[in-house]
């Protein structure tokens, strides 16, 4: 009977250490996806804001604005309730039209601010790099923690600043889908002292707000992502845990902090639950005797071995993992939880996923139209002229007939091509597999581009090449390889317009082969490098946006990765790893692009 008692014991013991471990793994996995969620959605609003506040930049009223105020004794008194209409219009919170000297000539968010001066914003900065950015602003209201954007409109020697921006309030925490059992909260660092009031959630000032006050404390003194559980009561199913994540602002002070909570109360009722049951099969156990004890044990321990290992596969990145639901007790409850919550998981993954999909579709609609565009408008002013000309029948008609029809011939070919580059996007073949060198392709490729290198009355591109002797050979497209290198030495060469060093390297391992490509030329910023995939995105004023969505696909029709690494003024490279043997069908294998982080 003791041994009895001691396995009932053991197992719920067991039972409640894997429920709070599985538990916490779930909590921890929602909280990094709500802060992910966070962190997109600031990043989106942050580039909505710049975009807002460009668009203001570049409206011709602005322009005109800046043109009279950089004449001699201009009255900015014209201007005093400018920043008031064009905020509203633009769906802005905060938006002030500064002059060069730094001096306020018009605020939307506090107009009594006029001829105030608003001294950092014309200290040295590169506003278009800088992008979005928190800041503590002075408004009619008070101080407000406000997502801000600086664009510069430049007439001569003089500056006209415009700042605009959001606030960061509730109604930022209320665009956030929270699963259940989570809530979101955030403090705005407005007061050298911790202010009650500053700790807001989706629907105002938060209770009991002063229970926060350690963990803002330490933000302050050290804003890193820190985790702490408040106990709301002496119930241990009051508490809840956690995550603060700092927000700063443009010098790294602390701004404000985002913390993600997560009630216990699910968790502790089920061990609860656990406990009671534990004790009704120890009940059970005295009564029946010892055959109907083992029945017992095995009818706990078999839901809770299925139990552990679907958080292990949670905890290794499944997380469409399932558990078996059988019956109707306290541990088919859990279960129960388990696949809910895991499911939640699959969904808010789902959701990002769509969001980017429907981002980079928008993104080549958008590159396709403004191609477009450009051949529609001398197609429609030509038709015009052949119109008018016709009406007024004068003797230049065969003339002017002439000429229009050259030009409506020049700029239909013109959509053809346009036409005929995205079709043969489309239509990329599939890989005709060979034995291929990948250095003689490399070879064949520098010595293609030779007379272009040393080309006369351009900058000369030195073309260095390093060479694995006893390079394997693999099984890949000669064809497609070679335009893909293509593509990569004629990007490289673009971005060296002043000339440079083009370096090519070949390696490999027991199972690739790897080719380096790298340039000494202009380099890339991050937000360049994380859309230079994408169909129909180009930096270059004369690029169609299609070599590099090119050479991605081959690489991944071959089975292979391609990834970049870029310094702003140091250079890019691209690295390439393609396997010996790719698989039958290449098909079947998903694009795969992987951004390195700087090393510099």
């Amino acid at each position: 009977m003791f041994a009895l008692l001691l396995a009932v014991a053991l197992i719920a013991a067991g039972v409640t250490i894997v429920s709070r471990r599985a538990f916490d793994e779930l909590n921890r996995e929602h909280s990094d996806a709500l802060l992910a969620q966070f962190q997109k959605e600031f990043q989106r609003r942050g580039k909505d804001v710049v975009d807002r506040v460009k668009g203001i930049a570049d409206a011709e009223s602005t322009v005109r604005m800046a043109i009279d105020l950089s004449r001699t004794n201009a009255d900015v008194s014209v201007y005093v309730n400018d920043a008031n209409g064009v905020s509203r219009s633009h769906q802005l919170d905060v938006l002030d039209f500064v002059s060069n000297d730094g001096t306020i000539i018009s605020s939307a968010e506090s107009p009594a601010r006029f001829n105030y001066k608003m001294a950092w914003v014309t200290k040295p900065e590169d506003w278009t790099a800088r992008g979005a950015f928190l800041m503590k602003l002075d408004t009619e209201a008070g101080p407000t923690l406000t997502l801000l954007s600086v664009a510069t409109v430049r007439v001569g020697d003089r500056d006209l600043y415009v700042v605009g921006g959001e606030r960061l309030a509730k109604e930022f925490l209320a665009s956030l889908v929270l699963p259940p059992n989570m809530r979101a909260l955030l403090y705005l660092n407005l007061d050298p002292q911790f202010q009650e009031t500053s700790l807001v959630d989706s629907s105002g000032p938060a209770p009991d707000a002063n229970r926060f006050q350690p963990l803002v404390d330490s933000e302050i003194s050290n804003p890193v992502p820190q985790a702490a559980t408040i106990r709301w009561t002496i119930d241990p199913a009051s508490a809840e845990v956690f995550h603060a994540l700092p927000l700063l602002g443009r010098s790294k002070e602390l701004l404000g902090v985002l913390f993600v909570g997560t009630s216990q109360r699910t968790v502790v009722t089920l061990e609860r639950r656990i406990r009671w049951l534990a004790l009704a099969v120890i009940a059970v156990g005295l009564l029946i005797g010892l055959m109907l004890s083992w029945w017992g044990a095995a009818r706990v321990t078999r839901p809770v071995q299925q139990l552990a290992e679907g958080a292990h596969e949670v905890a290794q990145g499944n997380w469409s993992a399932r558990v078996e639901v059988r019956g109707h007790d306290e541990i088919s409850q859990l279960a129960k939880s388990f696949n809910q919550m895991t499911e939640q998981l699959v969904e808010q993954r789902e959701r990002l996923v769509q969001a980017e999909r429907v981002a980079a579709w928008r993104e080549v609609a958008r590159r396709l139209a403004h191609e477009l565009k450009n051949p529609l408008f001398p197609l429609q002013t030509t038709v015009e002229n052949l119109r008018k000309a016709r009406e007024q029948n004068n003797g230049q008609f065969d003339e002017v007939f002439r000429e229009s029809t050259g030009i409506l011939i020049t700029e239909i070919e013109n959509l053809k091509a346009i036409v005929g580059r995205f079709s043969d996007f489309a239509k990329m073949p599939q890989p005709e597999l060979g034995t291929v060198n990948l250095n003689e392709i490399v070879r064949n490729v520098v010595k293609l581009f030779e007379g272009q290198f040393s080309a006369v009355g351009r900058p000369a591109i030195t073309p260095e090449l390093h060479l694995e002797d006893d390079l394997p050979t693999i099984q890949a497209d000669t064809t497609l390889l070679h335009r893909a290198l293509e593509n990569l030495v004629l990007n490289a060469m673009d971005a060296m317009p002043a000339g440079g060093v083009l370096m090519l390297r070949t390696q490999h391992t027991p199972t690739e082969v790897s080719l380096e490509v790298s340039d000494t030329g202009t380099g890339l910023t991050p937000e360049e490098t994380e859309r230079l995939f994408t169909p129909y995105y180009t930096t270059k004023q004369h690029g169609t946006g299609l070599g590099l969505a090119i050479v991605q696909a081959v690489i991944a029709d071959h089975g292979g990765r391609i990834s970049i690494e870029s310094e702003t003024g140091v250079g890019t490279s691209f690295h390439i790893e393609l396997p010996m043997k790719p698989p039958h069908k290449p098909q079947t294998f998903p694009m795969v692009f992987e951004k390195k982080e700087d090393e510099a």
